[in-house]
């Protein structure tokens, strides 16, 4: 008979009253951390309700339709981009086989070291008008700057491609693992029925690989709606954009909070939405793993174009940008060695290490509470907490800006009234408030790192450490920790790199003279200097080439 976690005969008496109070710690914490995550939504509710309906009237009649318009705009077209590469990528090295193709399983990934923005301004740099392309149009063709037509990078459909190419990578993925996934039962009844290739594809294996397709989907949307350094610097109007001016340049905390309110909305609908079409439906496979479609062998003209197709989003997604990065690097004047970029370094190392440390430990607490006390308490504390990375950043800020604020404020006035001392900005006004706006970001990235890890540990290894007397801290640190090490590193490694590419919160929400590289980045891009911009970006693509080369050990391996 096998131990189940239930049983608490086998469990020594002294150790019950342990394991109930070491039981309620991570209960504690996980509702804490739910509480936490919940706290920005709420408060931007609250604070787009007491904003007032001049306010709300001002902006339906001026500029929220023109960002409404914009974003769902731009959502489509991402989402539209990103499916048709991913799937298509991920299709042609599951199922073909043509020279290189185990290579280009690895490098299909790449992209995603890059944050939007900065491929933003690299292509910026050779596409706009002063730049190398349209220079070297002129020169040749002898045109003047109004005989041609160029297409203009800085638009919506620039913006589009540029968060296509570096969000591809979530469709990619996630399609890929469906289709190895599949076997081939039904995709060759399909083709004895019949039905070409493309057909049986088109109405089999895409329909059977659909809930992973629409996850990644829906991640790139996300991301997509949670940007504001592409559509900022490319001058696009979107929910984002609109969040930062009311907040800085209008200094409209209402207006900030209810286009976030919008925003917030739009994304929890797209979220809901998802998981509505998909209702009750299961997938279910036919046979064995070992009977899965062998891959079709390309040769001649096929091969040619399966080779274009899945070097074309790795060139313009990393190839190319990193060597305009690196040429306008060294054009640049900037110092990567002088005090001033060891700050930003410093800077950017300590919060995303913080905020990888925090998010990580409350990732474990609320995984846990899961564990130990299932139920729909524990259900729902962790469904609310993955809410977080469908909230953009921006929202996040200012749902926490505004109620710390208030109470900064209010603690200011009672202290000057009470004991005439000032305590100025105590919450708002350092670096712990940004930390737990990264953590609400980023928590659902790594809870699921940690619930995958979590899922190998049987049950039987908790019901065993009990019945030798550990109560749940010493069952965390004694079997879970060492056995969930590699998911621990990489949940680390993934909000690690998130935070150091973070922006919209960041901007809003850093301490006075408390600069990042990606603030750098911005602030030297958005004053026309693409060049300087360029330093910071690549230490920022350099880091986040770390998670995205362990993400290609581990597909090479498989």
């Amino acid at each position: 008979m096998t131990l189940a976690p239930s049983q608490k005969d086998y469990a020594p008496h002294g150790s019950r009253r342990g394991s109930k109070s070491g039981s309620g710690l991570f209960a504690g914490i996980g509702l804490g951390v739910a509480g936490a995550s919940l706290l920005p939504m709420l408060a931007v509710l609250l604070a787009a309700l007491t904003g007032g309906f001049d306010t709300v009237t001002h902006l339906a009649q001026t500029v929220m339709p023109r960002y409404a318009g914009t974003t769902l705009l731009l959502v489509l077209m991402v989402g539209a981009g990103t499916l048709s590469i991913g799937v298509g990528a991920a299709w042609l090295v599951t199922m073909t086989r043509f020279p290189g193709v185990r290579l280009f399983e690895m490098l299909l990934v790449l992209p995603l070291a890059f944050p939007a923005y900065v491929l933003a301004y690299a292509y910026t740099y050779i596409l706009d008008h002063p730049g190398i392309v349209q220079s070297t149009l002129r020169e040749v063709m002898g045109w003047g700057p109004r005989d041609y037509w160029f297409p203009e990078i800085r638009s919506l459909p620039g913006a589009a491609l540029m968060l296509v190419l570096v969000l591809y990578p979530y469709v990619y993925l996630l399609a890929r693992a469906a289709f190895l996934q599949q076997t081939s039962g039904a995709f060759l009844a399909a083709r004895a029925l019949g039905h070409s290739s493309f057909s049986a594809f088109w109405r089999v294996s895409l329909p059977m690989a659909r809930p992973a397709i629409a996850s990644g989907v829906l991640l790139a949307v996300m991301e997509t709606i949670a940007d504001f350094g592409t559509v900022a610097y490319f001058g696009v109007q979107t929910f984002a954009t609109g969040i930062y001016t009311s907040w800085f340049s209008l200094a409209d905390r209402a207006g900030a909070a209810q286009l976030a309110l919008c925003l917030l909305i739009f994304a929890l609908f797209l979220s809901m939405g998802e998981r509505a079409s998909r209702g009750k439906a299961r997938y279910h496979q036919a046979g064995k793993q070992h009977s899965r479609m062998p891959p079709a062998e390309l040769t001649g003209l096929r091969c040619f174009v399966a080779w274009g197709l899945c070097s074309l989003p790795v060139v313009l997604g990393f190839v190319l940008p990193v060597v305009i990065l690196v040429n306008m690097g060294l054009e640049s004047e900037q110092n990567l060695l002088s005090r001033r970029y060891i700050a930003f370094i410093r800077n950017s190392i300590t919060l995303a290490t913080t905020a990888a440390f925090v998010t990580v430990i409350a990732a474990v607490c609320l995984g846990l509470y899961q564990r130990l006390r299932r139920g729909k308490i524990s259900a729902s504390a962790a469904y609310v907490a993955r809410l977080g990375y469908a909230v953009p950043g921006g929202v996040i800020a200012v749902g926490l800006m505004v109620p710390f604020a208030a109470f900064d404020n209010a603690l200011d006035a009672w202290m000057r009234a009470t004991f005439d001392i000032r305590t100025g900005l105590l919450i708002t006004g350092s670096i712990w408030l940004l930390v737990m706006a990264y953590m609400v970001r980023f928590l659902s990235a790594a809870l699921g790192a940690y619930e995958g890890g979590q899922s190998t540990v049987h049950v039987n290894m908790d019901a065993a450490a009990r019945s030798l007397g550990h109560g749940p801290l010493a069952m965390l640190r004694r079997v879970h920790l060492p056995l969930l090490t590699p998911s621990l590193l990489t949940a680390l490694l993934i909000v690690f790199v998130d935070v150091m590419k973070e922006l919209p919160a960041t901007l809003i929400m850093r301490p006075f003279n408390y600069d990042t590289l990606a603030i750098q980045a911005y602030r030297l891009a958005s004053d026309e200097r693409l060049e300087g911009a360029a330093v910071p970006s690549l230490v920022i693509v350099a880091v986040g080439l770390l998670p995205v080369i362990l993400i290609c050990r581990q597909v090479g391996r498989r």
